[in-house]
């Protein structure tokens, strides 16, 4: 083996033990997120720091999340290969690529046409043909496809947003920050029943608000 694989391989084992020690334990999220490579979701500046536990800034003034957070959200998840998954923010399509991994088919929408312009690339590049990604103001969902059997939210709502509530299965399960945006959020599951909403806190997180309406570049 080459040093350069030997240092390829020395850097997804640290990224795995990294994940599991903050609490991401589910097979299937590791597998996924073993095989989709962080790196080429992070262009310029901060590529080299693909790998690190951390945030980082992309385009369009938003962040790509720290893989934990993502391998956290998505085990909250609990996606079935049979799953419909709505995502709202697309952001770097990090997310959504490793959701395309555990579910049957994902729709990914974003306020800014850049970053679904950029992480439909990606997905063409990966070849990951379950990814339908859209410029939308995702705080309306997607109601032409609704309903899903699970919906992820990556920006922080102060509450849950009703329009995507109303999109949920019966069973469904959503996964949102809620709180407001210059305070420490909740990420919040929600579980859709015959008789209403079951609400679970999972843990502090902080991410940037959900925005309504379309980005100046969408």
């Amino acid at each position: 083996m080459s040093d350069e694989a030997d240092e390829t391989a020395e850097r997804k084992m640290q990224f795995l033990f990294a994940l599991r020690s903050k609490g991401v334990t589910d097979a299937r999220v590791l597998t996924a997120m073993e095989k989709i490579d962080r790196g080429p979701f992070i262009r310029g500046y901060f590529s080299e720091r693909a790998y690190e536990d951390m945030p980082l800034p992309i385009a369009c003034g938003q962040t790509i999340s720290q893989p934990s957070v993502v391998g956290l959200m998505t085990q909250a998840l609990r996606v079935s290969a049979r799953d419909k998954v709505l995502e709202v923010g697309t952001g770097s399509g990090y997310q959504a690529a490793i959701l395309s991994l555990l579910a049957r088919r994902v729709y990914t929408v974003d306020r800014h046409k850049r970053l679904v312009q950029d992480a439909t690339e990606i997905f063409n590049g990966l070849d990951l043909t379950n990814i339908i990604a859209l410029t939308a103001d995702g705080s309306f969902g997607l109601p032409d496809q609704a309903p899903f059997d699970r919906i992820i939210v990556t920006a922080a709502a102060e509450d849950p947003p009703g329009p995507l509530l109303a999109q949920l299965k019966i069973g469904g399960i959503m996964v949102v920050p809620v709180g407001q945006s210059d305070a420490v959020q909740r990420l919040i599951r929600v579980t859709r029943l015959e008789t209403g909403f079951e609400y679970d806190e999972l843990r502090p997180v902080r991410f940037v608000p959900l925005v309504e309406g379309l980005g100046r570049d969408g």
